[in-house]
């Protein structure tokens, strides 16, 4: 582990500051990838590039040649947004923001770092299994469901797209995280969601590139 570098957006806080902390433990070199470091980014002493906006085209070019002579082996878009919808009351600004960093901003980065990646090289979708229609039960949510949707589909053509170049591509739901993003309640701590997706992300391969999974193993519906 400690020859890999490993690049996270959204990394200064929630699923993306554990995930800094779980790779940095294992030896990984990690790019922290936000907005506007936090105190606990800056304590890890991993290497921080901020001022990216993933929402912003113009953010993108900053961030590769910020990289331009380092070999990725894992790239993980964790950044997102959530904000919630009333039928009959829909905010659409609101639900185009969150296309913008859930579904462009993604896969915005993953075209960008693709002179970073050689074959063997990883591509992490932090999405959410509330962009499976199959799981939908209850409606509602509908900027954070149809962009993670988005971000679903984006992540199996990059997955078909990428694999005469080797480079594997996960789309992978945390849990339910107790986030700042989600008011702090969840099933499952920031670290205990992190040590499950970095397993995930070992268990990736060209077999089952492409491919939608919980967290804790499970197969997810699209």
């Amino acid at each position: 582990m400690s020859e890999l570098n490993i690049l996270i957006t959204g990394a200064n806080r929630g699923i993306g500051l554990a995930l800094c902390k779980q790779y940095q433990q294992r030896g990984a070199t990690v790019f922290a990838v936000c907005r506007h470091a936090s105190p606990e980014l800056e304590s890890l002493g991993v290497r921080i590039v901020s001022g990216i906006d993933i929402s912003h085209p113009a953010s993108v070019p900053a961030l590769r040649d910020s990289l331009a002579n380092v070999k990725l082996d894992v790239v993980i878009n964790n950044a997102g947004i959530l904000r919630n919808e009333v039928l009959g009351d829909l905010d659409y600004d609101s639900i185009m923001q969150q296309f913008q960093v859930n579904a462009l901003g993604p896969l915005r980065i993953a075209e960008a770092l693709l002179p970073q990646l050689e074959p063997g090289a990883k591509i992490a979708l932090i999405t959410s299994r509330m962009g499976s229609i199959a799981d939908n039960t209850s409606g509602g949510r509908y900027g954070y469901r149809m962009s993670k949707c988005a971000l679903n589909i984006a992540g199996v053509s990059l997955a078909h797209d990428l694999k005469a170049r080797e480079i594997a591509v996960g789309l992978f739901h945390p849990g339910l995280v107790g986030t700042d993003m989600i008011g702090g309640t969840g099933d499952v701590t920031p670290d205990e969601a992190a040590l499950r997706l970095t397993t995930r992300i070992d268990e990736l391969n060209m077999n089952n590139s492409g491919s939608f999974w919980h967290a804790n193993g499970e197969s997810l519906p699209w």
